[in-house]
């Protein structure tokens, strides 16, 4: 499930397609992408590669591995793509990192978009308290 932070909450559907009701995607605002690479490893963000997103990659403290293919995508996008290792263990450990981040990023950008990568309903309320 994708979402988006502050104005809009963007779901893809199964087949991939998604819709997002005032999204600003490739426009002047930033756009952050935050994957919860628990639930979901994307095999790839080549359609990215060409937009101006800043990726997010949150990886929990027992993954050890990621696909060969999305690191190499992920390492050429350069300072535009981070990877966050979580160090600690825990229900939710990863998802309240991620909800961290997304207050610091509201705080630094409130302009910006943030765009939630998760299978995780858990955002659901922090996204409907942050409208």
């Amino acid at each position: 499930m994708r979402k988006s932070l502050p104005l809009a909450v963007e779901v893809a559907g199964q087949d991939g397609t998604s819709h997002c009701p005032g999204e600003r995607v490739g426009s002047m605002a930033n756009n952050y992408l935050l994957i919860d690479f628990e639930n979901v490893q994307p095999e790839s963000i080549a359609l990215l590669d060409e937009l101006d997103f800043t990726i997010l990659l949150f990886v929990g403290a027992h993954q050890t591995k990621i696909p060969l293919a999305l690191a190499t995508q992920l390492q050429q996008l350069g300072e535009r793509a981070r990877y966050i290792r979580i160090e600690g263990n825990g229900p939710n450990a990863l998802d309240f990192h991620i909800a961290f981040t997304i207050g610091e990023l509201a705080r630094v950008d409130s302009e910006g978009y943030l765009h939630i990568i998760s299978r995780d309903t858990g955002f659901d309320p922090l996204i409907r308290y942050a409208r």
